[in-house]
Order: structure tokens, then sequence, then C-alpha cells
């Protein structure tokens, strides 16, 4: 007896300690089979007291008074499959007769504290079909992605979302994208991601950096073609445009509209065409979209309303020319000036790191999901990387992007820098990636900081 309960203190001592210091391999140690037991265990009552049983059906109650019976308890959804994950659960349930997916979404919170879970969300897999995803524990305090994830191409993950789930960017499905969040909000990490995921994927990178580069050229190996300046910037995106309507006019003369040529084959994007005449795709990533926006001559306002107008076009054609926009910023408000509030029209997908003011935060969502405005403002300064991420149709998710230094997204540039394109539109734009020169400090250092 002495010896099992020697054994049953350190098996307890065990798990706490797993709990409090790696809370994944607790929940895969323990915490999935106890959760299991306490959802099937409460189920019934935990859904009757959250209002989603139904009454029994008619014929029941009259085949129970006519046999003199017990008069059949209300039934909740039937569980179809209870999956275990390295997060949590996954349940998925076959609605009764009468209910509804917002009644599960409306009653999360209170599943979440009925069965002692972390956070619980749901969607609707197909009519009368709802799978709850139920989380053990905070994923987005300490991220760490799957070893493995689904990879298409044009499809790269970036982040983990609050349920467990990995969040990816689809190039194909969500064409452009805006990125916004205030100075230390983790913004600049997200987009490093974003390239580490692009790096070994035949695409072509093009960056327009105007902070002198110091966040894209270390990065330079892996990019086609970047700019470090507005004037530059308005160089480069007119070589885009002009190379979108050369990819048109190759589509045009492939389009194979005949009698004979199935409607499937027809090429309207470059997707459509075969592999050996598909231009390169390419990403277009802009740091701080303010800084081509703003102006303070004349010169500088011609120049602006200049690549402003190249990146609407671009944001409206581009996508079957294979031209993808990433447009990223601390601040996107209407006080930039004509053509921005017809740009963010084109940026499907929305992305809010932490935000100092409101406005910025209802450019990002008001148009698309307004419940998402409040939790994007609600971002604590200390939790870096935290964001909102959503889209055109209404739904967003809270996400964190993994951790990735500058020094680990250089050396991943570097091993895929021969997978780097050379469009010839963008020559004149291609980074040089010769050996840095030595900085020297502007003042001599003092004997204590030496």
């Amino acid at each position: 007896m002495t010896a099992f309960t020697v054994a049953l203190v350190l098996v307890v001592a065990a798990a706490g300690l797993l709990r409090w210091r790696r809370p994944a391999w607790y929940w895969l140690a323990f915490g999935v089979t106890l959760a299991a037991l306490r959802v099937l265990v409460r189920y019934r009552s935990v859904m009757d007291a959250c209002g989603l049983t139904v009454p029994p059906a008619r014929w029941r109650l009259s085949l129970a008074r006519a046999t003199n019976q017990p008069i059949p308890e209300p039934r909740p959804p039937r569980i179809r499959r209870l999956r275990p994950t390295r997060t949590g659960l996954v349940l998925r349930l076959k609605l009764r007769p009468g209910q509804d997916v917002f009644d599960i979404a409306a009653a999360s919170d209170r599943l979440r504290h009925s069965f002692s879970m972390f956070g619980v969300t749901s969607r609707e897999v197909r009519s009368g079909v709802v799978e709850v995803r139920m989380t053990g524990y905070d994923v987005l305090k300490r991220v760490q992605m799957p070893a493995e994830s689904e990879t298409r191409a044009m499809r790269v993950p970036v982040a983990l979302r609050e349920d467990g789930s990995v969040h990816y960017r689809d190039y194909r499905a969500i064409p452009h994208a805006l990125t916004l969040g205030a100075t230390e909000s983790g913004k600049s990490v997200y987009q490093r991601n974003l390239v580490v995921g692009l790096a070994p994927l035949d695409v072509a990178l093009v960056g327009i950096d105007c902070k002198q580069g110091v966040e894209l050229f270390p990065l330079a190996r892996r990019f086609s073609a970047l700019a470090d300046s507005p004037d530059t910037a308005a160089e480069l995106l007119d070589a885009l445009v002009v190379r979108m309507a050369d990819v048109y006019r190759l589509i045009r003369t492939q389009q194979r509209i005949t009698v004979d040529v199935p409607d499937a084959e027809i090429a309207a994007d470059i997707w459509d065409l075969p592999d050996e005449l598909r231009p390169t795709p390419v990403v277009v990533l802009v740091d701080e979209v303010a800084e081509l926006a703003l102006y303070a001559t004349k010169e500088e306002e011609k120049r602006r309303d200049r690549i402003i107008t190249a990146l609407v076009r671009l944001a409206q054609l581009g996508r079957a020319a294979g031209i993808y926009l990433e447009i990223c910023g601390q601040r996107f408000g209407s006080e930039l000036g004509k053509g921005i509030t017809m740009l963010r029209a084109q940026l499907t997908g929305r992305t809010a790191h932490r935000l100092n003011d409101e406005t910025s935060a209802n450019m990002a969502f008001g148009d698309i999901a307004p419940d998402a405005v409040l939790a994007a403002i609600q971002i604590p300064a200390e939790l870096r990387g935290l964001a909102i991420a959503g889209d055109a149709s209404g739904g967003w998710h809270r996400i964190r992007a993994p951790h990735t230094s500058l020094r680990q997204a250089v050396n991943l540039c570097n091993r895929y820098a021969d997978r780097t394109p050379d469009l010839p539109e963008l020559t004149p734009f291609r980074p040089t990636t010769g050996t840095a020169t030595e900085l020297v400090p502007s003042a001599k250092a003092s004997p204590a900081t030496a």
C-alpha cells in the first residue's frame, strides 16, 4: 500500500508539473482521456442545462402513454464521432429536428464551462451536422505548429488558430490581403512567416520596404525584386502592371476557345495554362503602405497618385495574371488620401494585430465582421503576435504566428535562393546580394559601452 501511495503521489506530481510547464504534453498524457470521459458522462445533463435538447416525438409520447411507460426524456444532439487531437477534442453532432447551428454557437461559452475546457468553437459541416472543436489548454500562449501540415500550390501555413487548427494563407482562394499592426505587435514576425512559407514554392517574391529595406533586404536572396524608397516602388509597380498586361496577352492567345475543346480546358487565368506555358506567380509584399501614400510636395503627390493607382490596378486585375498583394501597415485609414478605400475594398483577407486606435480596426473589419473590431482593439500589449484574422465571408478567428527570428528567416531564404526566378520585367530591381560592408558607428563608443 505504501508503494502504491508513493507511485500515485509521483504520478500526480508529474501531471501537475506537466500541466504547468508543458501543457501540450500533459494533454496528450492525461488530459485527453479525462476530458473525453468528462464529456461522455456529462453530455446529456449539460445539453439539457444549456437548452440544447428537444422534446420527444409525439409518437413516442403516445406510445409511452399507451403502454403506461415513463415519459421519454428530451433528446440532445446525437454524437456521431468523438475524436481526440493534439490540442483538444473534436465532437461531431447530428442535430435534432428544430435545432440550428446557431444554437450550438450561442451556447459555446456555457459548454466551455460545463465540460471544463479552455475553448469551444463550432462550425457547420453540412446541413444538420455540426463540428464542435474543444481545446484543452491555451494553444496560443506557446505556439507549436504541427510537424506536418496540408500543403498545396500557393497555400502556406502561417499561424495557429485558437481552436488548435492551422491558419493557412491561400492565395488562390484569397488573392489579396491587408495586415495591420502597431509597433511591437508582431506584424513583422507574421510577415516573416509568410516569406518562410513561400520560399520553398515556385513563386517570385517582390518586396517594397520604404524603411530603407531593414525588414526585407536581409531576405534578398529569395526576392526577385526589391524597392527601398517610394521612387523605386513607383517604378517597380509600373513594371508589374506591364507584366500583368503581358500575361493577359499570353492567356488570350492560349484560351483554346474552339468547339472541340471541353469547357474545363478553356484558359481564363494562369492556372488554366499548361505547365510549360504558365508564368511564374508573383507575391508582392508591401511592408509599410502609409509611406507610399504620404506626401509633402506637389511632386510627391503625383508620385503618390501613381503608386496608389498601380496598386489598385494590381488588386483589381492581378489575380488572373498570378499577381497577389500583401499590404502591411501600422495605420490604414481614409486620411491616407483618395484611392485608399478603393484599394481596401479589393483586399479580401484581413489580419489585425494590436492596434492603437479603433479607426484602423474599423478599416480592417468594419465592413466584413463588426464583431471582430472589438476583439482587435482588446489584444493586450504583452501578447505579441496575437491577431484577429477574417475575410469577406464575415467569419474571424484569433490566431498567433510562431516566433521566427530574422536569422532563421535569412537562413531559410538562403537555402532556397536557387528557386528565385529571374523575371525580365523586374531585372532592374533585382537586389544585389554581395558581402555587406562593415558598419561604422557615427560616434565613438564610450568606455562604459565599448
